[in-house]
C-alpha cells in the first residue's frame, strides 16, 4: 500500500451544517468512486496526512457530501477545508478499453522516430485540450493528446509513440 499511487480525487471546499459533514470539489464531476465510501487518504495543504474511513457520502446539485470517521462538528471540518481527498490507483474502476487514466501516463517513456526523447512528467489539462508534459535532456515539450502528435499510447508498456513534434516549439 505505500509503494501504491496515491490519486487526488477531490478538494474539501468547506463544511456542510453543523455536524462535521464536507462539501467536496470534485475534480472529475462524473466520478462515482467516492460513493462507495472508500478509505481515503486525507492530505491537508500543509503537514502529514492520514488514513481515514468515509462513513457517508451523497450527491447533491453539483457537489458530493461527504462525512470522515471521527469529524464531529462543524469546527474539526473547516480544519479540513483545502485537504486533498486521495485513493489508491488500484481503488479506480478499469478503463474501457482504449482509453486510460491520465496517472498511468507519468513516466511512459516518449519515442520519436523509432528513438526515445523523453518521459511524461504529467499531463497538463487545459480548456482547449489535454497535453502531456514531456522531459528529456536539455529540451521539454507540451504535446497534445490529439492524434496529429500521438500515434500510440501503451499503458502497459509504459511506452508513448509520437508521430510529431513540428510545430510544437
Amino acid at each position: 500500500m505505500a509503494d501504491e499511487k496515491r490519486i487526488a480525487l477531490a478538494l474539501v471546499a468547506r463544511p456542510h451544517g453543523v455536524r462535521g459533514e464536507l462539501k467536496l470539489k470534485l475534480y472529475n464531476p462524473a466520478s462515482e468512486v467516492l460513493l462507495g465510501k472508500p478509505k481515503v487518504y486525507l492530505q491537508p495543504r500543509a503537514g502529514e496526512g492520514r488514513w481515514v474511513q468515509l462513513v457517508s457520502a451523497r450527491q447533491v446539485p453539483g457537489t458530493l457530501l461527504v462525512r470522515v470517521a471521527g469529524v464531529r462538528d462543524k469546527a474539526a471540518a473547516e480544519r479540513l477545508r483545502g485537504a486533498e481527498l486521495e485513493v489508491l490507483r488500484s481503488a479506480l474502476p478499469p478503463p474501457d478499453e482504449d482509453e486510460f487514466y491520465h496517472c498511468d501516463l507519468q513516466d511512459c517513456e516518449v519515442w520519436l522516430e523509432g528513438k526515445p526523447i523523453g518521459k511524461v512528467l504529467r499531463v497538463n489539462e487545459y480548456p482547449t485540450m489535454d497535453v502531456l508534459e514531456v522531459t528529456g535532456g536539455a529540451r521539454a515539450y507540451e504535446v497534445p493528446l490529439h492524434a496529429d502528435y500521438v500515434r500510440d499510447i501503451n499503458v502497459s508498456d509504459k511506452r508513448i509513440e509520437l508521430v510529431t513534434l513540428d510545430g510544437l516549439d
